[in-house]
């Protein structure tokens, strides 16, 4: 027997209408390409959707289309989630930070007809155009007096032309709830990057999933800045979530450094954000300059990688601000995990409460996971056991976009993570499998090396790699940015991790350097430092 429930379609469209009837006077603002503010609410949003969707079928767009961007996080960026999607064609955000041949690859991969982007990146868009065939229309997302004098592009048109020119008049179709809406590439740290491609059910039951209490914990009393760029995962689909909650929604376009964001920040009222570790650590080295602290922020949500214990002690204890870890992948949409901690952790000392939310955090409603052997064997939650991290719900990948071969493993989705789960189902990423040492036999963990060093004052950015050895097949090498005007060597450094860490991890060879390499998304680039550096101990040795 069925229930006797109606059945309306789960489909993105409807945000934007729910946005516009419930919270129609709440703000977006962004932050443009030249530095100035730009403000309007909700309603108007709407509105300019609409008229982006009625621009996108005079330009041939049709159901199952596929339209792509190349914006920065501002607000045409937010009515392309919403006119392409919700009118039934596919929206394409592109990572303008890949590699240009990759960009060729992805933008070719997913057919794009289509290429709404920033004026940043008109000279990048002049480089892909030719080997790009069948994109039809580019459209740059500025007012007209912006436009350049000339471009190669054929037939460049203006955004705001092109509104202008139409009506807001449309009414969003209906379709099958589990049409694609969405299409995200990974970032392609090996071979070409492949695309994940989300549905309308599966960003709507992800998007509540990431306001509940536990997760954003969002509502219509918050101001929401997403640092994430809305080319990453759909900006880890917190512009659906602002919406759905009627959150004052605020967007930092391209500056992204440590006093832009705190005057952003101060001036908003923003009391929510997300974004990697190297934005937070940006941002507190310029609190710590300026002696400084944030007024209305309470909590931020840290993804992309692990963020230092030492990091989240200086925001939780000295600005006031809760650090809630997530896990996730372009693959999953990308929540997967949580950090909140449970009623029972709050009698605990603080480092055990720091030691809990250093952790990549529990499965949310919707997702499960667990871990497994070398032989698919699933391995206990006793926080010991070490394994791969799989994973499964409504909203992970089963299939990669024009894939020859599924990407599921006995149902379940293989992360490439190595992760323990406690008995409270804390999971916590010990290494990626690519990044994990193995020295002699023994596993090695980078990042519990890399949090270990990262404790210490002086000690700015870190990086540990596996380096080749003629004896013990890989030994830690550690690479290290000191902060400004520091002097710290060699000796200090072991001698601090002799007091932290087990002796065999100790690292052979410690390097110092200027700055590590950061990729497309913010994480640092472990194989271009293998590259460079995985021969050292060989080097010695010889």
């Amino acid at each position: 027997m069925n229930g006797l429930m109606m059945d309306r379609q789960l489909l993105v469209s409807s945000i934007l209408q729910h946005a516009e009837r419930q919270f129609a006077d709440t703000e977006i603002v962004s932050r443009e390409t030249d530095g100035s503010l730009h403000r309007y609410t909700y309603r108007d949003a709407a509105s300019r959707s609409r008229r982006l969707a009625n621009v996108l079928a005079k330009l041939g767009v049709t159901h199952g289309s596929t339209v792509g961007t190349l914006a920065w996080n501002n607000h045409r960026h937010v009515e392309a989630y919403f006119a392409v999607s919700g009118r039934g064609a596919v929206l394409h955000t592109c990572n303008p930070r890949l590699h240009v041949e990759q960009l060729v690859y992805i933008l070719n991969h997913a057919e794009d007809e289509v290429l709404l982007f920033d004026a940043t990146f008109l000279p990048l868009v002049e480089a892909v155009a030719p080997h790009c065939p069948k994109l039809r229309h580019y459209v740059l997302m500025s007012d007209s007096h912006a436009m350049p004098a000339s471009s190669a592009l054929p037939g460049l048109a203006c955004y705001e032309t092109l509104l202008e020119e139409s009506s807001d008049a449309f009414v969003w179709p209906e379709f099958d709830e589990r049409t694609a809406s969405t299409l995200c590439y990974t970032s392609g740290t090996t071979g070409n990057p492949k695309g994940v491609l989300y549905s309308h059910r599966s960003t709507i039951l992800h998007s509540l999933a990431l306001s509940l209490p536990d997760t954003l914990s969002l509502s219509a009393h918050d101001c929401v800045l997403p640092v994430v760029p809305m080319f990453h995962v759909n900006a880890w689909g917190i512009p659906y979530a602002a919406a759905i909650n009627g959150c004052k929604l605020v967007l930092p376009g391209p500056r992204l450094d440590g006093a832009s964001l705190f005057e952003l920040m101060e001036t908003e009222g923003v009391t929510c954000s997300a974004g990697v570790p190297t934005i937070w650590l940006g941002l507190a080295q310029h609190m710590e300059q300026s002696d400084c602290r944030p007024s209305t922020m309470r909590r931020s949500v840290v993804g992309g990688s692990a963020m230092p214990p030492a990091l989240i002690r200086t925001f939780m204890e000295r600005f006031g601000v809760e650090v809630r870890h997530a896990w996730g992948m372009t693959e999953t949409s990308p929540l997967g995990t949580q950090g909140s901690l449970l009623p029972k952790h709050a009698s605990l000392p603080v480092d055990e409460q720091l030691a809990q939310r250093s952790k990549q955090g529990r499965a949310v409603f919707g997702v499960e996971i667990c871990i497994v052997d070398a032989d698919g064997n699933h391995l206990p939650q006793d926080g010991r056991a070490m394994g791969e991290l799989m994973v499964r719900g409504p909203w992970i990948a089963a299939a990669y976009f024009k894939a020859e071969s599924p990407a599921l493993r006995d149902g379940w989705f293989p992360t490439g993570d190595i992760a323990t789960i406690d008995p409270d189902g804390f999971m916590q990423i010990t290494d990626r499998a690519k990044d994990v040492i193995k020295s002699g036999g023994e596993w090695i963990s980078s990042i519990d090396l890399e949090n270990a060093v990262a404790g210490h004052p002086e000690v700015l950015m870190a990086a540990v790699i596996g380096a080749r050895h003629p004896k013990w097949d890989e030994r830690p090498v550690m690479l290290l940015v000191r902060k400004p005007g520091r002097l710290l060597d060699k000796d200090e450094v072991l001698a601090y991790l002799a007091e932290r860490v087990a002796k065999w991890w100790l690292p052979d060879e410690v390097i110092f350097l200027d700055g590590l390499p950061l990729g497309a998304t913010g994480k640092v680039q472990k194989r271009d430092l293998r590259q460079q550096y995985g021969g050292v101990l060989l080097d010695a040795a010889a």
